[in-house]
């Protein structure tokens, strides 16, 4: 489990999260959503240390992130996956050195082991036998499911993942959300996702966390949502739903 206290971050003169408190769970797709500017990036990056924040807390199960030195965070840097926007895969390396790109990094072992995790970790995105292909040579879905693949070559007891149907057709956004929900559950997760992506929050959005102007405004599962009275919440939704509707009519 993931806990965050009285999160608060400025940039300069601008007031970004204010006092955001909130607990997310292991085994299930946590999502963090709001409209542009409400703090969701912001909030994510305070939590894996690209961001420090100004006041709060970020605690891994009872460790206390933001209280540690940098060299002190390594273990649990070594126990959290990213999926950045645009999957940030290394363009002049292959689909397999991108994947064992952590591993190198992380661990000390032998070439034949990094490499059976990598094919592993391909198998389980359904990419296998793509390992000499480089990303200029895979479409959108597939370098998705390449991110989500480095991601978990560590097997993660954290998995950060932002914005990760941007950019993607209808069908393919199903097909990456259900894998993240795959593997979040079969390894028993704790999974964090920014998202606008309304089709994503009422699928797999059991644990919701809405940002409004960078104070958490509202939270519950995709089941309640649709029985809110939150103001901000509704218009949100709605805003999203007619954007998607337009969207799938293109």
């Amino acid at each position: 489990m993931i806990e965050i206290r009285d999160i608060n971050k400025t940039f300069g003169e601008n007031h970004v999260l204010r006092g955001i408190s909130a607990q997310f769970k292991e085994g299930v797709c946590n999502l963090i959503i709001g409209g542009s500017g409400s703090g969701k990036t912001t909030l994510l990056k305070c939590m894996v240390g690209l961001h420090e924040p100004d006041i709060g807390a970020v605690i891994y199960d009872t460790r206390d992130f933001t209280r540690m030195k940098f060299e002190d965070r390594i273990e649990i840097r070594q126990e959290i996956g990213m999926l950045f926007q645009g999957s940030a895969l290394f363009d002049s390396m292959t689909v397999e050195e991108n994947i064992m790109f952590p591993l190198n990094m992380f661990t000390e072992q032998a070439t034949k082991e990094k490499l059976e995790r990598v094919n592993f970790c391909l198998e389980r995105v359904n990419l296998s036998e793509n390992n000499k292909l480089f990303p200029a040579e895979l479409s959108g879905g597939m370098k998705k499911r390449v991110g989500i693949a480095r991601a978990i070559a560590m097997n993660p007891k954290y998995l950060f993942v932002d914005e990760p149907n941007s950019g993607l057709d209808p069908k393919t956004s199903i097909v990456i959300d259900e894998l993240i929900q795959e593997l979040t559950e079969e390894y028993n997760t704790t999974t964090i996702i920014v998202t606008h992506d309304m089709n994503s929050v009422m699928g797999i959005g059991e644990s919701i966390l809405f940002l409004h102007q960078g104070e958490k405004w509202w939270e519950g599962s995709n089941k309640q949502i649709a029985h809110t009275d939150n103001q901000e919440l509704n218009d949100f939704v709605f805003a999203s739903k007619f954007m998607q509707a337009g969207k799938d009519r293109l």
